[in-house]
């Protein structure tokens, strides 16, 4: 009885210590960093732009449907959606952003709070089952389509990236809220 009882015990240890929920750095800096991300987004903000908000974001609509598809997913799979939206996220601002007022700083310092995000979750989630293949190439697709269909048919504009920044701020709230869902979970 008492050996049934230790092995329990070293199982549930075990099974804790894979869990991403173990992470002991998404559990004490996911928000921290999250929130870090979000403030410099707003503090890129340009107030001069004059385009039509809803006339451009119907370019490219908003994957609300994956976001929800995922939201049901197991804690593995959420991780595995946010690092994929975190990596599209860099990959986004890779691109030409010189037309827009940002200082290069707030963009390298936004790109690296982001990128540290991404590796954090994607080594908490090491070995464990990764998002379907499918969501990967939808969400890879619509960032493709933010990058052609606002940033070069804009001729990479300031008002084209603020489309951009506004677009990337709902998915790091998103994301903060699907991670914790994890965390709370």
């Amino acid at each position: 009885m008492l050996n049934r009882i230790f092995l329990a015990c070293v199982f549930l240890a075990l099974y804790c210590a894979c869990s991403p929920l173990s992470c002991r750095w998404m559990d004490q800096k996911f928000r921290q960093h999250s929130q870090n991300s979000l403030d410099l987004l707003d503090g890129m903000v340009n107030n001069s732009t004059n385009s039509t908000q809803d006339e451009e974001q119907s370019a490219v609509a908003f994957p609300h449907h994956l976001y929800s598809h995922v939201s049901k997913a197991s804690a593995e799979g959420k991780l595995a959606f946010t690092v994929h939206i975190l990596r599209e996220i860099s990959a986004l601002f890779e691109d030409d952003y010189s037309s827009s007022s940002w200082q290069e700083t707030t963009v390298e310092n936004f790109l690296n709070v982001v990128n540290k995000q991404a590796d954090e979750l994607q080594s908490c989630i090491k070995g464990h089952a990764h998002m379907k293949k499918k969501h990967n190439t939808k969400l890879h697709i619509y960032f493709q389509r933010l990058s052609h269909d606002i940033l070069k048919k804009m001729g990479h504009s300031a008002e084209a990236w603020e489309l951009i920044r506004r677009e990337i701020k709902v998915h790091l709230m998103k994301v903060d809220h699907l991670v914790s869902t994890v965390l709370s979970s």
